[in-house]
């Protein structure tokens, strides 16, 4: 599996990035179209697709929490510990990427310090779930660019062969990843644009980590087994930290990571064991 994930990864060029670019300065025109290159002229102009997805979404609250802790680092990647094991070139470029994301994300916010929605709306005109947040720090979405991070990464490891294959593929990502990022409208933490700068910023942090990865060594070392109780120990943190979040919050996201995690951990100390 390592070895197919690094050949998908030698066939990637940089013009890969001309697509995000482009969308972002697509975001960035139709705002300056509106006159809305400002906070109130932002918000204004999504109010009503807010609302109206927001109003949608929200009909579904146990699957719009569930499905919006995937934005949360620690549940997403304790997810896919395994790949640690099978294919740690995924893991090199998912840390890569995560450190891209985790700067951008913070350097982003700060720039532009847009108000959440409930910091602009009373909280009876639209649905809350889960914890209310009021920060000034909307744009762009952090759960979404943790999502379209991870799953970029996993769009170019995993990239079949045939045209027809990468096609369905490439969709397939998108709209999970999609589905996914609106859940952070749907729980009413974010505005729609939000979530899609979040969605380009994430594939560009995604792509950043691969082409990391792949020209540094930065985390060679994950695969050797004399680290191995670095991971174990680091994984056994993740499955109390997830432990804390299923005794306060009880979600099946939660249950199916910490599964996750311990499959991983038993065959880490399985491979260590066996060293």
């Amino acid at each position: 599996m390592n070895t197919n994930v690094i050949i998908n990864y030698a066939r990637l060029k940089l013009p890969l990035f001309l697509l995000p670019i482009f969308l972002l300065v697509v975001v960035v025109l139709f705002l300056y179209s509106q006159n809305a290159l400002c906070v109130e002229g932002y918000v204004q102009i999504q109010k009503d697709s807010f609302f109206f997805i927001n109003q949608y979404l929200g009909q579904y609250p146990y699957l719009q929490i569930n499905l919006t802790q995937l934005g949360d680092a620690l549940v997403i990647l304790s997810l896919l510990s395994i790949f640690f094991i099978y294919a740690s070139k995924v893991w090199e470029s998912l840390l890569s990427g995560s450190l891209v994301s985790l700067l951008l994300a913070g350097l982003l916010k700060k720039i532009f310090a847009i108000p959440r929605p409930a910091a602009v709306f009373s909280d009876d005109s639209f649905i809350i779930i889960g914890k209310k947040l009021t920060g000034h720090n909307s744009l762009p979405s952090g759960h979404s660019i943790t999502v379209f991070t991870v799953l970029t990464v996993l769009l170019f490891s995993f990239m079949p062969k045939s045209l027809k294959s990468k096609i369905a593929w490439y969709l397939a990502i998108i709209a999970a990843g999609l589905v996914l990022v609106f859940t952070r409208v749907g729980v009413g933490a974010h505005y729609p644009l939000d979530v899609i700068v979040g969605s380009i910023v994430g594939y560009i942090s995604g792509l950043a980590g691969i082409f990391i990865s792949r020209k540094y060594r930065l985390w060679g070392w994950i695969c050797n087994k004399k680290y191995c109780p670095v991971f174990i120990l680091l994984f056994l943190i993740c499955c109390i930290l997830l432990t804390f979040r299923i005794i306060n919050q009880n979600l099946v996201l939660f249950y199916l990571a910490t599964a996750s995690l311990i499959v991983s951990l038993y065959k880490i100390i399985t491979i260590y064991v066996k060293k």
